[in-house]
């Protein structure tokens, strides 16, 4: 599999985990362009909810909380009510997928009623407020899906840098396959020590990237061998 054929497979897992919670939500678009100042940037997800009568987007972020993230989602959000947003419709919302040093933390950026300067004001809520509580995910519904989301991300990172690595040393055209590059990494005599104990844990990874159910120990522990690895 190739990694951007990964990263498809993850968006469609949280597009069908989000479609599938019932809530109102109709799908707009997974990497959805928006350009802005002459530049692209690309939506992880974007939806409309029905019943709130406004756009959703959600970003994935593998790692702990940063206050980057929030800025940069007020950005989007800015973007998505300045291009997209019909006069009718309500602000848009932000959900922040964040990995937290022992939880999953979802975070929603959602937009204040006040704009001063005609700049819009945003606050990242940790609560949610009560009338929207009904209509969004929870985080315990989103925390049930994020180890096997964690596990495919980690695996895009895991082929990244190792097509990088393979790149440097050879002038050769790169295999795709994590496979053939782990096995060319071998043959430059460039393979950490750990690389079989990382392949029993890609063996996991990969289940999780096709869809397959995995074991939530086996899952944790995949984790933790292909995080040293990547280390």
């Amino acid at each position: 599999m190739s990694e951007r054929e990964l990263e498809q497979g993850l968006l469609e897992h949280l597009r069908s985990l989000i479609l599938e919670l019932g809530k109102g939500f109709a799908f707009v678009g997974s990497q959805h362009p928006l350009e802005v100042g002459g530049q692209d940037y690309y939506l992880d997800l974007l939806f409309y909810h029905l019943r709130l009568r406004c756009f959703v987007i959600v970003e994935l972020k593998i790692e702990d909380f940063k206050p980057k993230f929030a800025g940069k989602m007020n950005f989007y959000l800015s973007a998505v009510d300045d291009q997209l947003r019909h006069e009718s419709d309500a602000p848009s919302i932000g959900i922040i997928l964040c990995k937290g040093k022992n939880e999953v933390i979802v975070e929603y950026a959602l937009r204040d009623s006040t704009k001063p300067m005609g700049v819009a004001e945003y606050r990242l809520s940790a609560a949610l407020p009560e009338p929207l509580q009904t209509e969004l995910p929870t985080e315990a519904e989103f925390a049930r899906e994020f180890p096997l989301i964690a596990l495919v991300k980690l695996r895009i990172e895991v082929e990244r840098e190792i097509r990088l690595l393979v790149a440097d040393q050879t002038e050769a055209e790169r295999p795709l396959a994590l496979g053939p590059m782990l096995t060319e990494l071998q043959r430059l005599g460039m393979i950490p020590q750990t690389v079989d104990r990382f392949r029993s844990a890609l063996h996991i990874m990969n289940r999780a990237a096709h869809g397959l159910d995995v074991a939530p120990t086996d899952a944790s522990e995949a984790a933790e061998i292909a995080t040293a690895f990547l280390a």
